[in-house]
């Protein structure tokens, strides 16, 4: 175990450490073009909300969880 601790882990960690510092310096091989992070677009429409109380068949003891109890049940 004094392997694993002293050698192996240390090595493990310091090989993750080049993987990523290799990685991160990659771009400056990247064409210029490509450096730049990527354009944000507003999206062309907006997302429909669902209906609330529309819920795809559910049994009874789910819909119970889902919508809470009705109103002549509630204390």
């Amino acid at each position: 175990m004094a392997i694993f601790r002293q050698y192996i882990a240390p090595l493990l960690v310091v090989l993750v450490f080049v993987v990523a510092l290799v990685a991160v310096s990659a771009r400056i091989f990247l064409p210029s073009d490509m450096m730049a992070p990527a354009p944000i677009e507003q999206p062309e429409e907006q997302a429909q909300a669902a209906d609330t109380e529309a819920v795809a068949d559910l049994p009874p003891t789910l819909e119970i969880l889902v919508h809470g109890l009705p109103e002549a049940a509630s204390f």
